[in-house]
């Protein structure tokens, strides 16, 4: 059997997760068997193509379900009390200088799953995000992107506080 997938996030996202699981099973699935029964009252199913939707929205929504379902269940959760701020890591927050076009960045590094460009975050296992990971402030690194090679300057490492900021 091969070896489950782990998606490592912080217990926000994971209560996150368990929220939309929950809507997902609950209130959007109601809506959608009733979508199918108001639809199956037009008449001819092979020509209904308000029944084509609901049924095409009953199945991304069991989709949606099972993929939810999976990351909850290979979930590991950050522990964001021990994040480090000597080195880089899964939950830290990195401050880094992009030598060669001279443009300072700030990311978090998270999960795959959880991960989010325009809200400041990005994945481990992205070119950056990985490159990233193990390296000190001061560290200089060379990091091979789509686009070619980067080479970086590691700035601050911190972490989240509870209130959402950064210290």
């Amino acid at each position: 059997m091969a070896e489950q997938r782990k998606f490592e996030m912080t217990r926000e996202h994971f209560e996150e997760l368990e929220k939309k699981l929950a809507y997902l099973k609950g209130e959007k699935s109601l809506k959608i068997v009733e979508d199918i029964k108001t639809a199956r009252g037009f008449g001819d199913l092979s020509e209904n193509a308000e029944y084509d939707a609901a049924r095409d929205a009953q199945r991304e929504n069991e989709q949606e379900i099972s993929i939810i379902e999976e990351q909850i269940r290979n979930a590991v959760i950050i522990d964001e009390s021990a994040i480090s701020t000597d080195v880089v890591g899964i939950g830290s927050i990195a401050r880094f200088i992009d030598l060669d076009e001279n443009e300072e960045y700030e990311f978090q590094i998270l999960g795959d799953a959880e991960a989010d460009y325009d809200n400041g975050s990005i994945s481990s296992e992205s070119p950056i995000g990985s490159g990233l990971i193990s390296h000190k402030v001061g560290d200089m690194v060379t990091i091979e992107i789509p686009a070619g090679k980067i080479n970086i300057k590691v700035l601050e490492i911190k972490k989240k506080t509870s209130d959402k900021k950064a210290e």
